[in-house]
């Protein structure tokens, strides 16, 4: 599949169902030989499973796969294929061991590395998620200065833009900014441009890489904020921490997006008390309870909030069922 694909492709493979002596040979031809040009190896006697996601856009494919144990080999026949990409691995929670160029590593569970897809290389892990990018080397090499030279070094888990790297890419995962067209442009240089940061030591930061982080960051601070909102005692200063930035900078990041901090928290628990509200099952839960659950530690606040948000009190929506569920 190629990285200069025009529009969104996605494409998924899962041995769950297949006959037990038929997923091996599927595996290698269907997703190996004919999708990602690989021989594979299973490297255990265990009954083989794979789950594999590949999408594709125009200058990036991204390769999500959890499963069994296997070597992915792409040897002098599979480079025939003209593909001079750059491979970023990333296998967790697991450990992997690489070869390319005479060199062979061990990657530690949560780094990184990159290798050279016109190149002979071998890349075994065990059972985990492996995350996969393929950047075309032309996107790199106007972002980091002799890109083949930093083939082969790990980069550690702990590394900044890498850590922003993975986080982009799960949230640009579970939104389906890759399948959005009026997206898609800039997820991919976003990319690209957290990429060349995490391979490259010194790249530089160049108005483009900044807008890379800057997104990044954002997109992980909304994470923390909609994985955190119900707990009462999150504050500005937790999440700064938390993401590794000061609590004015992420003022900022919030500001670019017209929210505030306490905007953000309040509207994920207004819309998750609305939900509550409106679902048969908890007609018996009292409102005060739900307004403890949802984050709220002061009732009156929350009836508050709820009559300004949706235009009734709580009770309101309550007794009408539901119809107030679409004032969003």
């Amino acid at each position: 599949m190629s990285t200069d694909a025009a529009e969104f492709v996605s494409y998924r493979f899962l041995t769950r169902g297949l006959p037990a002596r038929m997923r091996i040979p599927l595996w290698r031809e269907h997703f190996g030989q004919g999708i990602v040009h690989v021989d594979i190896e299973p490297l255990s006697n265990a009954p083989f499973q794979a789950d594999a996601t590949l999408q594709a856009v125009r200058g990036l494919r991204m390769l999500a796969l959890k499963g069994s144990s296997m070597r992915f080999k792409r040897s002098q026949a599979s480079i025939a294929d003209g593909d001079d990409s750059i491979g970023f691995i990333v296998c967790s929670p697991s450990r992997s061991q690489l070869s390319q160029r005479g060199h062979e590593i061990e990657l530690r569970a949560g780094d990184a590395i990159a290798i050279l897809h016109s190149e002979a290389a071998s890349v075994s892990y065990v059972e985990g998620l492996l995350i996969g990018l393929a950047v075309p080397r032309e996107a790199l090499t106007q972002r980091v200065t002799d890109v083949e030279s930093l083939a082969m070094r790990p980069i550690s888990r702990r590394t900044e833009a890498l850590r922003l790297l993975m986080a982009y890419l799960k949230s640009a995962s579970k939104e389906g900014a890759l399948a959005a067209p009026k997206l898609r442009d800039a997820v991919v240089a976003h990319i690209h441009d957290l990429v060349a940061l995490a391979i490259g030591e010194r790249a530089p930061l160049g108005e483009s890489s900044a807008s890379a982080v800057v997104a990044a960051r954002h997109r992980a601070v909304l994470d923390y904020i909609a994985a955190h909102f119900q707990d009462p005692g999150l504050s500005l200063e937790i999440v700064a921490r938390c993401q590794g930035i000061s609590p004015r900078y992420l003022q900022r990041l919030l500001a670019s997006s017209e929210t505030s901090f306490t905007g953000r928290v309040n509207e994920l628990r207004l819309q998750r008390a609305l939900k509550q509200l409106t679902v048969p099952h908890t007609s018996i839960q009292r409102i005060s309870d739900i307004a403890l659950e949802v984050g709220f530690s002061d009732v009156s606040h929350f009836n508050r909030l709820f009559r300004a948000r949706f235009g009734d009190s709580p009770r309101g929506v309550r007794s009408a069922g539901g119809a107030h569920s679409c004032a969003r």
